[in-house]
């Protein structure tokens, strides 16, 4: 549902994509959640800048009553308190009705992620495909897998990134923050493989078909499942963002520690990186079985929940 013409969720929305840069995707979900918050509230006769807790809590009390999902809804209740910090900063309001509102509970889920197996079908099955879209398969596999870096992040990146010999790569990431994350030796020589077959004309390190013109995620995504094909792999279980957890998963059974990973990520905050605190916990669970003393003898029994 569009968003109703309303000067003040305008200016929020400007604001996002001044002053903190964020992505268009990021700003189209706060326009089609603040939409809907605005579509309740002209259903009530009340603009949206205007409304009162009640009103809040009323609208948020609709949103289970559909049977939205607790995530959902606690998506548009975050996009409710932003935009109300920003009429408080702007003077248009003196109160903030989202306050008392408490966050609906999120049901705890882990994140779905492959083995280094699989991940190793995945890579060894992306040059196999014919033509082009085999060559950018593999580069692209190669360079998320070294880096854990989103797919947008990755199908944003200028030809120029990976210029010369550098071991770094920089990323722009959410917010327009920048990072810089090491690459391996295989990610470069995919990529340079790409580079060098590619039409000089365009701009983008992987290009759509208008060279002119970066590869869209809904292409990468097709692309991404015709490989899980190749490899055997279910393509459902299969995306950008479940090699990210991979790459997060799989360096942190190897030893790295959350606060490079966090680094490596780009995560604003370490809770978000502390989803992957299973793998720790499994991780610990072998060194106990396979060093302490009395592991051999009286077997250290698998915590709930935990992969054996």
């Amino acid at each position: 549902m569009a968003v109703t013409a309303d000067r003040h969720v305008e200016a929020f929305l400007e604001m996002l994509a001044a002053e903190r840069g964020s992505a268009r995707n990021t700003r189209l979900a706060y326009e089609l959640d603040l939409g809907d918050f605005a579509a309740f509230t002209n259903q009530h006769g009340v603009a949206v800048a205007k409304a009162d807790a009640a009103t809040v809590q009323a609208y948020m009390g609709s949103l289970q009553a559909i049977g939205l999902s607790a995530r959902t809804a606690a998506r548009r209740l975050s996009a409710l308190r932003q935009f109300h910090r920003f009429l408080l900063r702007e003077g248009v309001r003196t109160d903030d009705p989202t306050t008392l509102l408490d966050t609906p509970r999120l049901p705890i889920s882990l994140p779905k992620y492959l083995t280094e197996s699989e991940v190793d079908a995945l890579l060894e099955a992306a040059p196999r495909r014919p033509g082009r879209p085999g060559v950018l398969a593999h580069a692209a596999l190669e360079i998320l897998y070294a880096s854990g870096m989103r797919v947008s992040e990755l199908l944003s990146l200028p030809r120029t990134a990976l210029s010369g010999d550098a071991v770094l790569l920089m990323i722009k990431g959410k917010g327009g923050k920048e990072r810089v994350v090491p690459l391996s030796d295989a990610a470069k020589d995919a990529a340079a493989t790409m580079v060098a077959g590619a039409d000089k004309r365009g701009r983008w390190l992987f290009p759509g078909r208008d060279p002119r013109l970066p590869m869209t995620r809904q292409g990468f995504f097709k692309l991404l499942k015709l490989v899980a094909l190749d490899a055997g792999l279910d393509p459902e279980r299969v995306s950008p963002h479940v090699l990210r957890h991979s790459f997060a998963s799989h360096m942190l059974a190897r030893g790295a520690d959350l606060r490079t990973l966090q680094v490596l990520l780009g995560h604003a905050d370490i809770a978000t990186t502390q989803i992957y605190t299973h793998v720790l916990a499994e991780r610990l669970q072998r060194l106990i079985e396979a060093h302490h003393p009395l592991a051999a003898a009286r077997p250290i029994p698998s915590s709930p929940g935990l992969s054996p």
